[in-house]
């Protein structure tokens, strides 16, 4: 029988965080806050937050209503509106929630949102996605950001202050019209200050993983240590704290020699270690997460925490070039990377970690994360030598998660990872 997570101090933080903001959403309208549907790649928290306004997020209400097992309902009911099999599951989940009467994940009624803010165009899904929320809210104000790709592989100076132009002529104007408040730069900055050191804390929680046995596991439980980062707490002192308790629980267990905790209970033995490609299931997250505890896995670096933003590499919101920053920022999420440069960061992921395999989670209605994968996985196999596994599933669409063949496939991978580790540990310890 699994066992009830534990409940440490970070999880309690972040559960009020988020409770807090719910509760901030269902009496908006009658307090007069405004209220800013966007997206977590690419977002402009900071900006959103000096302008005063709440945001929503409608991929997170879906993977919440995903965990929940609501998603299947909303999913159905997009499609009875003519929104095809095909479709990214996220916008048919939130499709379908908003015409069951957009009631959020905690229970309460999401209010209507005052302006559409889209600042990440690399995944073309998230443009019709707001064309589909803009009939629903005729009335709300549209604000578009076009985000130059990194096709060549770099930010340049144009492409930023291409961006800078749009904020400055576009973004900033359209807020402060919806809004009635002025545009603050120190505001914006003292929030700048926040995210980079909500930034520098997270880096070193990811990077905690080098120790062995790792103390957490970077893509299950990760999804929860960058919630807080993701959904519009980036830019304030809630998260900042946030990010400084978890630290010192992971440092706790680490002088413990402790593994990652999980559903199941602590992970008491670490026999591999993985680097994932791709976000998780969400409907069926519990048994996918099991499947890998029950395999003694733990994935020490996976591509889907870095989906909100790149810091690996060093990049941070700089406060003395406020909107250069955001400019930045929307460029270097990850899925704005191109094929090369993701190659190159998981490599660093795979050597710096000390990975003993990859897996990729392909997943069916994704095409900012699938396209390429297959190329991805070969190129790290050939470069690297890392034996890789591949499994297929959805985002919050039960219909495409079959349990017995991902477990099938895992074991049959974890099967290969065991016998390579038995013979490369035979040939570094030859009988006499």
């Amino acid at each position: 029988m699994a066992q009830e997570v534990q409940k440490e101090k970070s999880m309690i933080l972040q559960k009020e965080m988020i409770e807090g903001l719910f509760n901030d959403l269902a009496s908006a309208k009658e307090k007069g806050r405004k209220v800013c549907y966007t997206f977590v790649p690419g977002n402009l928290s900071e900006l959103i937050r000096t302008f005063d306004m709440l945001p929503v997020y409608p991929e997170i209400n879906a993977l919440q209503n995903a965990m929940r097992k609501k998603s299947a309902g909303y999913i159905r009911e997009a499609e009875k509106h003519a929104h095809s099999e095909d479709v990214c599951t996220y916008v048919k989940c939130d499709v379908g929630m908003l015409l069951k009467g957009n009631i959020g994940p905690t229970g309460q009624k999401l209010p209507e949102p005052d302006v559409l803010l889209l600042s990440y165009t690399g995944c073309f899904t998230f443009m019709k996605w707001f064309e589909t929320l803009k009939r629903e809210y005729p009335d709300t104000k549209v604000i578009m950001v076009h985000t130059p790709y990194q096709e060549n592989g770099v930010m340049t100076p144009e492409m930023t202050q291409y961006m800078v132009k749009q904020f400055r002529e576009e973004v900033i104007p359209k807020m402060e019209e919806v809004t009635g408040i002025k545009y603050d730069e120190e505001k914006l900055k003292r929030h700048l200050e926040l995210s980079r050191e909500a930034e520098d804390w997270i880096t070193k929680i990811f990077d905690t993983t080098k120790h062995r046995p790792s103390p957490i596991d970077a893509y299950f439980a990760g999804v929860y240590y960058i919630g807080p980062i993701n959904i519009g707490f980036r830019g304030t002192q809630e998260a900042v704290d946030y990010y400084k308790e978890l630290y010192s629980e992971i440092q706790e267990r680490i002088r413990l020699g402790l593994g990652p905790v999980t559903p199941e209970g602590e992970m008491k033995e670490e026999k591999f270690r993985l680097v994932v490609e791709g976000p998780p299931n969400w409907t069926s997250f519990r048994e996918f997460w099991k499947i890998f505890y029950d395999m003694g896995a733990v994935i020490v670096a996976s591509s889907y925490t870095k989906v909100g933003g790149v810091y690996d590499l060093g990049w941070r919101h700089d406060p003395e070039r406020p909107l250069e920053a955001l400019a930045e920022y929307c460029m270097n999420c990850y899925t704005n990377l191109n094929i090369p440069q993701r190659v190159a960061l998981l490599s660093k992921c795979i050597t710096e970690y000390q990975a003993d395999g990859y897996v990729t989670n392909s997943i069916k209605s994704c095409n900012s994360f699938s396209a390429g994968q297959l190329a991805m996985m070969r190129d790290l196999e050939d470069k690297l030598e890392v034996p890789v596994g591949f499994i297929e599933s959805d985002l919050v669409d039960p219909r495409y998660f079959s349990y017995s063949n991902i477990k099938n496939r895992l074991e049959s991978y974890f099967q290969m990872l065991a016998q390579r580790k038995m013979f490369e540990a035979a040939e570094t310890n030859p009988a006499p």
